[in-house]
């Protein structure tokens, strides 16, 4: 005698889940647009903050490179930590001012040479006309073209104020900016990385299929 094998029931729809609504599919749609525009705006970011980020990282020791107005340009490493001394042409000089900051800022070419510029303090109440610069310096030398966002249009500046024309490979010496001081710069680039993976991976989970 066989043995009678029963088949399971058919399962019925519930009426009432199908009359739900529809998944947003608009809603969703502009969430993934969104998050596609954060993750390129947060890459962009810690692409521009990346030559300041590795200059964080960078020995706390500076490389003498002597007097600024002889010393060859072979031995200048862009985004590099140095020191040297040198007297700074009038020529060319501007002075500017940063949002929320009481110190003013001044830039001028190493005398006698348009291909090395510094860039330097100055402390809220001396400027004046009687103001002397001063000839020693360190910090961070990098190239006009690799400054980053902090001296973006520099260069136009420079020659919409004074005529004189920035060589497209000229160097820029910051003084004051050791590599300990640029950390900040670091954590930031940290912050828009993890921002950027975030995103492209929420993107990830929002389309993949459910299984």
């Amino acid at each position: 005698m066989e043995a009678e094998v029963s088949l399971p029931a058919k399962e019925e729809v519930d009426p009432e889940l199908l009359q739900l609504p529809d998944p947003p599919r608009g809603e969703r749609r502009s969430t993934l647009v969104l998050l596609a525009i954060a993750a390129v705006a947060s890459a962009a970011m810690a692409l521009s903050l990346t030559r300041d980020a590795a200059y964080a990282l960078r020995a706390t020791s500076a490389t003498d490179l002597g007097d600024l107005g002889t010393a060859p340009s072979s031995t200048f490493v862009s985004n590099s930590y140095v020191e040297g001394h040198g007297r700074l042409g009038g020529a060319g000089q501007i002075r500017y001012e940063r949002p929320f900051e009481g110190d003013s800022y001044r830039i001028a070419p190493v005398a006698g040479r348009p291909d090395v510029w510094v860039e330097f303090r100055v402390p809220a109440g001396a400027e004046s006309n009687r103001f002397v610069p001063k000839t020693d310096f360190s910090g961070r030398l990098v190239r006009f073209a690799d400054a980053g966002l902090r001296h973006r249009g520099l260069r136009s500046a420079i020659a919409d104020r004074t005529g004189q024309r920035v060589p497209p490979d000229a160097y820029l010496l910051v003084d004051g900016q050791a590599p300990d001081g640029a950390r900040a710069f670091a954590m930031l680039w940290l912050m828009f990385v993890a921002f950027a993976l975030w995103n492209v991976a929420t993107i990830v989970r929002l389309v993949r299929k459910v299984k």
